[in-house]
């Protein structure tokens, strides 16, 4: 599959994300404070509960239900309960449009070596 054209970066706000379902993939789409998108996994790890719907704050979102945070870059969890990452995409801006690819998930395990 190649890259999904998923809205506009206008849609997103600064320090919130939006969800979006590509191939039947739950994504959560993120604007952080320094004006970066991230595109991750929008179901937490500790449960069946909606990321997208939590709270963004500088490069972590936080699942509003158990208050586990996950890194943006690496989906890594920083605090309980989670303890299992969420998958992360690769992200293009084109032309004022926010790009992304379920398929193209980034290998997270490199950067944290």
């Amino acid at each position: 599959m190649t890259a999904t054209k998923v809205f506009p970066l206008t849609d997103l706000a600064p320090d919130a994300a939006k969800r979006v379902v590509l191939d039947g993939i739950p994504i959560a789409v993120v604007l952080d404070s320094a004006g970066i998108v991230h595109a991750i996994g929008d179901t937490c790890t500790h449960g069946d509960i909606s990321l997208s719907e939590g709270f963004v704050e500088d490069d972590t979102l936080e699942c509003w239900a158990h208050g586990s945070k996950f890194e943006l870059t690496t989906g890594k969890p920083l605090s309980l309960p989670a303890y299992e990452p969420v998958p992360v995409f690769a992200v293009e801006i084109i032309d004022g449009d926010i790009w992304i690819d379920p398929e193209a998930r980034i290998d997270t395990e490199k950067k944290q070596a």
